[in-house]
């Protein structure tokens, strides 16, 4: 797998220490260089990359705004000379976060885990097959293979999803949007029925008052948005 790259900094000699890393590792590519987020805008756009490396204290736009108006397709690595911009990072759902002065190792190591984040990504999408009977997510540095059966309800909070199986008294909890935990699963078994929760439809028991009833009396509220896609699936059941 090869992940294309892009390194966005308003300091001439930032950019070109990362791309020397860049350069160093096989499976990266560097698809651009910009020194300042409107004309990483511009270049991404007509561009596409996988990655980018995000200064955050940048003149007119600053990194942290830069990467709420990326694609959902581009994860964010940011670089800066600043912790306390760290805890904004992660809610932003950054792959990584690293401190100037950049070493190798710690360049190399934010590498490895998009590589990990993007074959992940990779496996999901050749899972979404009518075949499907399991998905791979990561929890707690593993990556765990799940039952499509033994899932009973996906619950979303913030970055992390948390899935309540069969098995088990205690969800598996992973660093994971909904959006890309909906993406993993096939419409023929799944479906979103609020924006912090995804149903498997044979398990549901139970409708009363927009809210799906499972067996232990837990509530699960269905959003505004999602009722006509909801009441459609009840429509063709």
């Amino acid at each position: 797998m090869i992940i294309k790259c892009a390194i966005i900094d308003d300091e001439p000699l930032a950019i070109e220490l990362l791309v020397s890393y860049v350069k160093k590792i096989p499976f990266m590519e560097l698809n651009g260089k910009y020194s300042n987020a409107v004309d990483a805008m511009r270049g991404i756009a007509d561009n596409p990359v996988n990655l980018v490396f995000l200064d955050i204290q940048m003149p007119e736009l600053n990194g942290l705004e830069l990467s709420k108006m990326l694609p959902e397709t581009t994860r964010v690595v940011f670089t800066t000379a600043f912790d306390q911009y760290a805890v904004d990072g992660y809610r932003i759902n950054a792959l990584d976060y690293l401190l100037k002065p950049i070493a190798y190792p710690e360049f190399l190591e934010a590498c490895n885990k998009a590589l990990q984040w993007f074959k992940m990504l990779q496996q999901a999408e050749e899972q979404r097959t009518p075949e499907a009977t399991s998905i791979f997510v990561k929890s707690e540095y593993k990556l765990l293979q799940i039952d499509l059966d033994d899932i009973r309800y996906i619950e979303g909070l913030k970055d992390y999803v948390k899935i309540y199986t069969e098995q088990s008294p205690h969800p598996i909890l992973s660093l994971m949007n909904m959006k890309a935990m909906e993406q993993m699963l096939p419409s023929s078994r799944f479906i979103r029925v609020h924006r912090s929760y995804i149903v498997q439809k044979s398990k549901i028991r139970e409708i009363d008052r927009n809210r799906i009833v499972y067996d232990d009396d837990l509530y699960i509220p269905i959003g505004d948005s999602y009722k006509q896609a909801f009441l459609d699936f009840l429509g063709q059941s």
